[in-house]
């Protein structure tokens, strides 16, 4: 997401030209519906920006004394998103899933930047398995962008939604995208879920090629008549 500015971000005596890019990763799960179609868990655990607070070098006139300024992360690398996943991505993980379901085993997919870490590093192996949680990283197949939930849908949800609010500043930014992410309605992310299952049916179909074309299933007619799925079954000669 990219945020557009021409003012200073902070720092007055050193202005900012064209675009801040502020980078976030989010992670959500499959929602869930009772039977009677209510939301027993929306599958939005949280988004995360790659920011931090600094000190400000100059006192304000805009600003109270102490007052702390939110700064970009400007180059995320894996010890980024290695402390990003293990200290505020699990937790929250723990903290939002449903307790009925027992023990946990989380798959953890991520695309394959190389910023990534991947399931065999070393802090990561310390901390995967904490109470009844197991968490397993997973990688994205290569040259399939449509196995990314969040590519597939979520994430053009989300910017419709926050371009509406005109964020001035990263604060601002930061606010609207944590307002437009928990604004969407689960059952658009469980419709994004349902067409990722629909997406690995026609992959089967191209025998794992990514030559293919989307299918268009019209899901809110289908919730209207009570028939949408809860999700896709997979070709019997796909699974025998």
């Amino acid at each position: 997401m990219w945020l557009l500015n021409n003012h200073s971000q902070g720092d007055k005596g050193k202005p900012y030209h064209g675009a801040i890019k502020v980078m976030f990763t989010s992670a959500v799960a499959k929602p869930r519906f009772n039977e009677n179609d209510e939301c027993t868990f929306d599958g939005k655990l949280s988004i995360f920006p790659f920011t931090y607070l600094e000190a400000p070098k100059r006192t304000s006139k805009n600003r109270g004394k102490g007052t702390m300024i939110t700064k970009v992360v400007e180059s995320v690398r894996q010890k980024e998103t290695r402390d990003m996943l293990i200290n505020q991505i699990v937790p929250t993980i723990m903290e939002k899933w449903p307790h009925s379901e027992g023990p946990k085993t989380i798959f953890i997919q991520q695309d394959n930047a190389r910023t990534h870490i991947n399931h065999s590093d070393p802090q990561w192996q310390q901390a995967h398995q904490q109470g009844d949680f197991t968490f397993i990283i997973v990688q994205q197949l290569p040259n399939n962008p449509d196995l990314n939930i969040l590519d597939l849908g979520f994430f053009r949800s989300i910017q419709s939604l926050m371009h509406k609010k005109m964020p001035k500043d990263v604060d601002a930014m930061n606010d609207a995208v944590n307002q437009a992410y928990y604004e969407l309605e689960a059952r658009t992310l469980g419709n994004v879920w349902l067409s990722y299952q629909y997406v690995m049916n026609e992959m089967l179909k191209a025998k794992g090629s990514n030559d293919y074309d989307l299918s268009h299933v019209n899901k809110a007619r289908l919730l209207s008549q009570g028939r949408l799925p809860i999700q896709v079954i997979a070709p019997m000669w796909a699974v025998h």
